[in-house]
């Protein structure tokens, strides 16, 4: 197999030019670039976001230019999680492929969700650990957080990562990387535009489309004339703002509100829904949410935002933006809007390529494909139906699994269907809370007799030992055969915990299977056994 890329990518060209450590020459250089290329919405141009740009955003990429008759096996459109497996994956199975993004490679995962998130939540423990330093017999730290330290070991470790999402280790492994903008232009034909204006169309037997999503923002009056943050631009602050105020209670927003609040800043949490985490095990969110409390957070729930201004910034200062409810007004320096994403469908041409799309997405079977059989959608721009009911996992892992069913499924006449996936996903707040498969609401719902075992963290050996015993491991399982049909636990690390029970929904285990594994002692990781133990002992002979 023949592939474009490797006589097209120009390895000296990739830089932006900066010498060495000089802040001063980085920034200078990515000035010259600034009329040349669209803003890439990265903020501060240090030397880690430059290392970063050099990968995600290359300034003088070349895009292969295939023959007029050159047939791609299988393009992928958007270079997140999605666009990357399914066209890495093709070109390590010998597929001729290509890769087309217009703006960040690696999507919003690495650079403005989940990598950026989790090394500021990094800091915020770092920062609560402190506060119990007398009970570890530690001497007092500084309370004072330098957030800008924070920020820019954020920016560090965000380019340390970026690498394995590039356009060279795209190119490297095989697949044709495009750095442009993809509008599909047929069933089977896709244009993309260069940053220089150039155009080139590309002809495959299979598309993906992975365009992911952006943050919704709702019609608030007002809220479109303040400079408002999504989490697009959170992570380019350099200061700490005093003040916070987070419209919407949902994972994102919550995450964020613990981890500013740890950090320092007043954060108040505003929700017009009556209740937060309506959807999470009750037991889990009351947990979750007086944890968020504890560490300082308000919470304004069922509340009607009449509108939203502000008072611009002066100087080098924050603006003060209001949030106008009824009968209070909310002051703060930083706005953040965090009330949910919308899929990413308008613009690309999926009219002519005879895909069917709404404003909820791309509506998929279960093998991934759209109203057109020959392109897939994956990610947070597609949607299907399980159990009657419309599902979006808006996950990077999510992502990445599915586009690893496109592919079987497109070119290798795979039968990988998404209603058998399980599904595990973390909040990242602290405790974190992990859940697997299925709710008891969900049984119930199904008609699917359920029995629950639960184990709490209060009689942990190693929770009692490092102080975080607030939290459980609840496991739902078919009353009448014992197999297990979902998981939650509530726990420091709950994110690293969850695997095991996914892995005995995804192969039919039992309560019984599961209350024969071995766990190490002392680890947290013992109240799944806990949990699952009197299911052995109802196996137990006795006298």
């Amino acid at each position: 197999v023949q592939h474009l890329s490797s006589s097209h990518y120009h390895p000296a060209a990739m830089t932006h030019g900066h010498a060495g450590t000089d802040e001063s020459g980085a920034a200078a250089t990515w000035a010259k670039l600034k009329g040349q290329l669209p803003d890439p919405g990265v903020g501060v141009i240090d030397d880690h976001n430059v290392k970063l740009l050099d990968n995600v955003f290359p300034a003088k990429w070349v895009n292969p230019q295939p023959a007029a008759d050159f047939v791609y096996d299988l393009v992928a459109v958007g270079a997140g999680a999605g666009g990357l497996v399914s066209a890495k994956q093709t070109a390590r199975r010998g597929g001729k492929s290509a890769l087309v993004e217009k703006h960040l490679a690696g999507g919003d995962c690495l650079n403005s969700g989940c990598v950026p998130s989790k090394a500021l939540i990094r800091c915020a423990r770092a920062a609560a650990e402190q506060k119990r330093f007398a009970e570890l017999g530690r001497a007092a730290a500084s309370s004072t957080t330098d957030f800008a330290k924070v920020m820019e070991r954020m920016r560090e470790k965000r380019a340390a990562i970026a690498p394995v999402d590039s356009a060279a280790t795209t190119a490297a492994v095989g697949a044709d990387a495009y750095v442009g903008n993809a509008v599909f232009t047929g069933r089977n034909s896709v244009e993309v535009t260069a940053q220089d204006g150039t155009k080139t169309t590309l002809k495959f037997r299979k598309a993906v489309v992975a365009t992911g999503g952006t943050a919704m923002v709702p019609p608030i009056p007002g809220l479109a004339e303040v400079p408002y943050h999504t989490n697009s631009t959170l992570f380019n602050l350099t200061a700490q703002p005093k003040r916070m105020v987070v419209i919407g209670g949902g994972p994102i927003g919550l995450e964020m509100a613990q981890a500013f609040s740890l950090l320092g800043t007043e954060v108040t949490v505003c929700e017009v829904m009556p209740k937060l985490l309506p959807r999470e095990d009750p037991e889990a969110a009351a947990m979750m949410l007086e944890s968020i409390r504890k560490a300082g957070v308000t919470f304004k729930v069922g509340v009607k935002i009449s509108n939203i201004d502000h008072e611009p910034a002066t100087g080098e200062g924050f603006p003060t933006v209001r949030v106008h409810l009824e009968g209070e007004v909310l002051e703060a320096e930083v706005l953040l809007v965090a009330t949910g994403r919308k899929p990413n469908v308008e613009g690309i041409g999926l009219e002519e390529a005879g895909v069917e799309f709404s404003r909820q997405g791309i509506e998929v079977n279960d093998l991934l494909q759209t109203s057109n059989p020959d392109i897939y959608a994956v990610g947070d721009v597609a949607w299907y139906t399980i159990a009657g009911q419309p599902q979006r996992y808006l996950f990077t892992h999510m992502a990445g699994r599915m586009a690893f069913h496109a592919v079987e499924n497109a070119l290798f006449d795979g039968q990988m269907k998404m209603s058998e996936l399980v599904v595990p996903w973390v909040t990242y707040t602290s405790p974190e809370v992990a859940h697997v498969g299925l709710y008891e609401s969900d049984m119930e719902a199904r008609g699917i007799p359920c029995k629950n075992f639960q184990a709490s963290l209060e009689h942990n050996d190693r929770a009692i030992l490092e102080g975080d015993t607030e939290g459980f491991c609840k496991i739902h399982t078919e009353a009448e055969t014992g197999k297990i049909r979902g998981a939650t636990i509530v726990a420091e690390h709950a994110g690293e915990m969850i695997s095991e029970l996914t892995v005995a929904i995804q192969f039919g285990l039992t309560i019984h299977d599961l209350s024969q594994v071995i766990h190490p002692y002392p680890t947290v990781a013992e109240c799944v056994g806990s949990a699952a133990h009197p299911a052995r002992m109802a196996a137990w002979k006795r006298f």
